[in-house]
C-alpha cells in the first residue's frame, strides 16, 4: 500500500485524474477525514472537499501511479 497527499483544484484535474486512476488493475481510494471513495468514481470524488488536500491510498505496492499523476501530488 502506498499513500500520498494530492490536491485537484478543478474539474479538469478530477475528471483527468479519475480517467488516469481508471486505467489502473488495482484499487485506489481517496480519503478525507473519516469519509473514503473510491478513486475511480467522480462522483465519489465531488462528494469530498476539494480546496483541501485528499490523502491518496494506492492498494499495491508500486508507486508507478504517482508517476502518472505529478501534477496532482503535493510536495513536503
Amino acid at each position: 500500500m502506498v499513500k500520498a497527499a494530492i490536491r485537484l483544484g478543478s474539474i479538469d484535474d478530477v475528471k483527468d485524474f479519475v480517467k488516469k486512476a481508471n486505467l489502473l488493475s488495482y484499487d485506489v481510494d481517496l480519503s478525507l477525514g473519516k469519509y473514503t471513495v473510491d478513486a475511480k468514481s467522480i462522483m465519489g470524488i465531488f462528494s469530498l472537499d476539494l480546496s483541501r488536500e485528499i490523502e491518496l491510498t494506492i492498494h499495491s505496492d508500486s508507486s508507478a501511479f504517482l508517476d502518472e499523476i505529478p501534477e496532482y501530488v503535493v510536495k513536503k
